[in-house]
């Protein structure tokens, strides 16, 4: 498309800025060249305008009047002053005089104690210089941040003690609060009214912003036209007479960057809603066009709500794992949004058999734009090998660059979908259109879809060419440490949640996918580096965009440095209880598997599980056990069957009853959560080895094939009968393998495939990629050389019916998935506990009286891992009359133990549950 009358517009848009005494923008060209059209289209994507000497940032701005120097007190003599240079070039050399500056603020020595609230928003901040500006400074505050600022502590003769950068979050999150208010700063990002496009940009330190435009995605910048800054809320607007749609554009912002000095950034658009390949430029559209809507999208059916959050059946699959190896699906859909649609591809038709089971949501890893893929060009290595061999994880690494595969946790913008996944990345409407193709279709097949959202870091920060938020307003966006360097603990560049703006751009970008893209359901990576008040915000903000609940779980691991409430309230395991958010429970899933996430070599060889033969099976690397590690293990698989659940009691392994918060993991409580819908049991999702793969390396190398299908069961039928949301990794029912990659995130199509038809579970596809699973190739080798270890076609199905059977077992009663911690307390209860318990088997007993949906007067199940048949009294039940669940009755039940071997004597109270074997049982 072509921009009619832009030059004209451009020149009313400058005369505009200076009525409105944009200063500011017209001083631009005192400071440096103004901007042109050629740093539209320039090879580099910044253009230092003047450099400086990198500065640690030491000191905190807490908010317009207060600012703290941590470490050291101030000497008698001792002047503070906030000295601002508009040009870059200030020297604050120790025992010297401070040059280079345009001008100084005298700050004064704070006279009473932070604020609580203040001291409460930054209590990582360490004792220091407390200082205060005067009030006749005050109003001087917008423009001394649009500059060089430096601290400077000077002594009596006017030289310089020592001198730092201050970081600015607290004093831009109270400036410019307005900012985070929709009313106040409505429609961030591009929009299109009445024929108007309107830009928004916020970059409250910018010396200048103009809006590149770009006819078409692949052609060069027609236009470049000036922003307006509205000082209340430091963003920077233009409106433009005219409809833009499938244009693009990018902004050229000069701003000031403390490790570089003033730089001119070309950016694209945080609140991008899509872009072009590679992401080079933002799409000019609106969600709201027919051109972003597949076919019946606007009268599209959607499943209902579920009653409740304890509802969820989760199925955690990666876009190119579900059809990249497809035959089924058209070749230039295979790992494509696109696969979706294919109504009798060995995927969908696998899907739907899940949903009819019990399945309720599928939860899709990132597609949101992600930085890793290319989006055009990508490669599918061809891989080959024997079962135990290197080239073909030396064949992945060497394509890992380029090729199409990345689990995509590196978030670039937030709010538009992953080109490579669609079938034309350059144009923006395709991508928006068949990311909602995808859901339309898995609506169709009767399953909710989730999104895995990434808000706590992205992939680069400071100058680096895929960051966009620290480019735009440096020293904001991403969490710093005392220095004023950015923390990595997540992986990679943290972000700053618990900063206003970055906040609204979590909320703001997590409403628009429960609007425009109809997700029912989120996950959230690593949530517990993110405030608990922001998490209670965006639920609000989710529910009212979708018109409905929108189930929230995610990772609330404790690390880092906002471990342990270091710089807020997390939204972690401990701090989530009574919110009605959900953590991954970590209790059940480690006592599962044997060790924990994280172990090395050794450990993961060493530390068996409760189903993989802890103390009852070891194998030839077992550390030696005892009955009491047993019986601690079925204890911790308790907590997790029991929901986790603070407040409820349970007899443990040594007689002793306690509540589930007092039984001990790890040095801290098992039970953490208040009400069962706060917490997600799973026992393998993407991170670490599946749950084959795992057992695999922890089971005898003897067992056979039957028994480890039959392990793996039991992995699932914890979680189908733990209270509180199920969650499954996609795979996990087809005995799905890695061939032992512990962290698949960068192994290539070839280390993920899936295979729908059940043939093949991918065991001994070669060693795994060596960076992440070298330590444990001796162990694997021989491991994945053994013809006697890969399943039959048949060990596969037997797998998926049995799990089948375990969600329509789970889906049947309510009282597998109880809506509150009193009913868990009240319904469930567990026998053959304390010292002299059979550890090879936990027995539940669910008390259905009274209960809506409840199906069946009570239900009791037992999951034995033995391998041997056990017999257990239970004279609690002595006369009840009991038959196996209709699921196990069903001339198609996949186990056929449960009905061939197990035994209820209501007279003697005997119960027999078969080796390796999960049943219920409900009155007859």
């Amino acid at each position: 498309m072509q921009f009619p009358a832009l030059t004209s517009l451009r020149i009313r848009a400058t005369a505009t800025a200076a009525l409105c005494g944009l200063a500011s923008v017209v001083q631009a060209s005192a400071q440096g060249p103004e901007p042109t059209l050629a740093d539209c289209d320039a090879a580099e994507h910044a253009r230092v305008l003047q450099p400086t000497a990198a500065v640690a940032a030491q000191a905190y701005w807490l908010n317009r009047e207060r600012i703290r120097w941590p470490g050291g007190a101030a000497q008698p003599d001792s002047r503070y002053v906030i000295a601002h240079a508009s040009r870059g070039r200030m020297q604050a050399d120790a025992g010297q005089p401070l040059v280079g500056h345009d001008g100084i603020v005298e700050l004064q020595a704070a006279r009473r104690a932070l604020p609580t609230a203040l001291a409460t928003r930054f209590p990582f901040v360490t004792e220091g210089v407390d200082l205060q500006l005067p009030a006749r400074a005050l109003g001087r505050i917008p423009a001394l941040l649009r500059g060089e600022l430096l601290l400077v502590e000077i002594d009596a003769q006017g030289r310089v003690r020592r001198a730092t950068a201050l970081q600015l979050p607290g004093v831009l999150d109270d400036l410019y609060a307005a900012a985070a208010q929709p009313q106040r700063l409505p429609d961030l990002g591009v929009s299109l009214r009445a024929g108007h496009t309107t830009f928004r940009l916020w970059a409250p330190t910018a010396r200048s912003v103009s809006l590149c435009l770009h006819p078409r995605s692949d052609a060069p910048a027609a236009q470049l036209l000036p922003l307006r800054r509205d000082d209340p809320t430091g963003s920077w607007q233009l409106r433009v007479p005219q409809d833009l749609t499938g244009g693009s554009y990018t902004y050229l912002v000069d701003v000031f960057v403390r490790d570089t000095g003033w730089v001119r950034n070309r950016v694209t658009d945080p609140y991008s809603i899509s872009l072009n390949t590679d992401s080079q430029r933002s799409w000019i559209g609106s969600l709201q066009s027919p051109a972003t809507q597949p076919t019946g999208w606007a009268g599209a059916p959607r499943p209902a709500p579920l009653a409740a959050a304890t509802d969820l059946v989760v199925y955690e699959l990666h876009v190119r794992d579900f059809s990249a190896s497809d035959a089924s699906v058209p070749p230039a859909q295979r790992g494509k949004y696109l696969a979706f649609t294919q109504r009798a591809s060995a995927g969908i038709t696998h899907l739907k058999r899940l949903a009819q089971a019990g399945i309720t949501d599928v939860h899709l890893l990132p597609v949101f734009d992600l930085a890793s893929v290319p989006e055009r060009g990508c490669l599918t290595p061809e891989v080959n090998g024997p079962p135990d061999g290197e080239q073909q994880q030396a064949t992945v690494r060497e394509n890992a660059a380029r090729d199409c595969y990345n689990w995509g946790y590196d978030p670039w913008h937030y709010g538009a979908p992953e080109g490579s996944y669609a079938s034309d990345a350059e144009d923006g409407a395709v991508r928006v259109r068949e990311l909602r193709a995808a859901v339309q279709a898995l609506h169709a097949a009767g399953l909710r879809v989730g999104m895995d959202l990434v808000y706590n870091h992205t992939p680069a920060s400071g100058q680096q060419a895929k960051s966009v938020l620290d480019r735009i307003v440096p020293g904001y966006y991403q969490r710093l440490n005392a220095q004023g360097e950015v923390e990595t603990s997540t992986c990679c560049a943290n972000t700053a949640t618990e900063h206003r703006m970055m906040e609204r751009l979590m909320v703001d970008t997590a409403a628009q996918w429960a609007r425009d893209y109809r997700i029912d359901s989120f996950r959230f990576d690593l949530m517990g580096h993110q405030p608990r008040g922001a998490m209670l915000r965006l639920q609000q903000a989710v529910d009212r965009a979708a018109g409905r609940h929108v189930p929230l779980i995610g990772e609330g691991w404790n690390f880092g440095e906002v471990a342990n409430g270091k710089r807020f309230v997390q939204a972690s395991q401990a701090s989530l209880n009574g919110s009605g958010i959900a953590t991954f429970s970590d209790r059940a899933r480690d006592a599962v598997r044997g060790g924990g996430c994280c172990d090395d070599a050794a450990g993961t060889l060493q530390r068996q599980g409760w189903i993989n033969g802890l103390h009852i099976a070891p194998n030839s690397h077992a550390t030696p056990t005892t009955p009491r590690d047993l019986m601690r293990a079925a204890d911790l698989v308790r907590v997790g069957l029991a929901g986790t659940l603070r407040q409820f009691r349970m007899r443990t392994y040594d007689g002793t009853t306690w509540p589930l918060s007092d039984v001990p993991y790890a040095g801290q409580g098992a039970g953490y959560a208040s009400e069962p819908d706060e917490v997600v049991n799973y026992v393998e999702n993407h991170d670490n080895p599946t749950l084959f793969d795992i057992n695999t390396l922890k089971l005898p190398t003897n067992t056979s094939r039957e028994d480890r299908a039959r392990v793996q069961v039991l992995g699932g039928a914890v979680t189908a009968f733990s209270q509180g949301i199920a969650y499954f990794h996609a795979g996990i029912e087809l005995l799905r393998s890695k061939s032992g990659d512990r962290n698949s995130y960068d192994s290539g199509d070839w280390f993920n495939r899936i295979d729908w038809t059940a043939q093949t579970n991918h065991w001994g596809s070669g060693l795994p990629p060596q960076p992440e699973n070298g330590a444990l190739w001796t162990a694997l080798k021989p491991l994945l050389a053994d013809p006697g270890i890969a399943p039959t076609p048949a060990d596969i199905a037997w797998t998926r019916d049995a799990f089948l059977d375990l969600l329509r077992i789970r889906a049947s009663s309510v009282l597998f998935r109880l809506r509150t911690a009193a009913d868990v307390q009240q319904r469930l209860r567990f026998f053959n506990t304390g010292p002299q318990q059979d550890p090879a088997v936990i027995v539940g007993h669910l008390d259905g009286r009274g209960l809506a949906g409840a199906g069946f007067d009570e239900v009791l199940y037992a999951i034995n891992v033995g391998m041997q048949p056990a017999t257990l009294q239970l004279p609690e039940l002595q006369g009840r009359r009991y038959e196996l669940h209709p699921v196990h009755r069903a001339a198609g039940a996949a186990d056929k133990r449960p009905a061939q071997q197990a035994q209820w004597d209501a007279a003697t109270a005997s119960l027999v549950v078969p080796a390796r074997t999960a049943l219920v049982y409900v009155p007859r």
